[in-house]
């Protein structure tokens, strides 16, 4: 147990060091093509990426109970301004930010890796 607590407290303490260490230099937020409303709205799960196309990625994403959705894989858009937080490849665990298009479907708008 000592060892477990050990291990959680020195994950928790590289965390931030990570974070801060991320080159956000090259991240313009204003051009996320995303309104105030869809950033409030937008929607978060797990997911396994597939495959990426030109446009699209094919996911295998857990449950998704604000939107009514059951685990499930499928192809997403990914929209045009859609953030990679870091590289992002098949076979990667990702955490999604999907967003609701005025079409009514989600789209992806940001992968960020596990």
């Amino acid at each position: 147990m000592k060892t477990l607590s050990l291990t959680l407290v020195a994950f928790g303490m590289t965390a931030p060091v990570a974070y801060a260490q991320m080159d956000h230099s090259t991240m313009d937020h204003a051009k996320m093509g995303m309104t105030d409303a869809q950033m409030e709205e937008a929607v978060h799960t797990k997911a396994i990426v597939n495959a990426i196309g030109d446009g699209t990625a094919n996911v295998s994403h857990e449950p998704i109970p604000e939107i009514g959705w059951p685990a499930m894989t499928m192809d997403m858009a990914l929209m045009p301004d859609a953030l990679a937080m870091g590289d992002v490849a098949a076979g990667d665990a990702v955490t999604l930010m999907l967003i609701k298009g005025e079409d009514g479907m989600f789209a992806i708008a940001g992968m960020i890796p596990e």
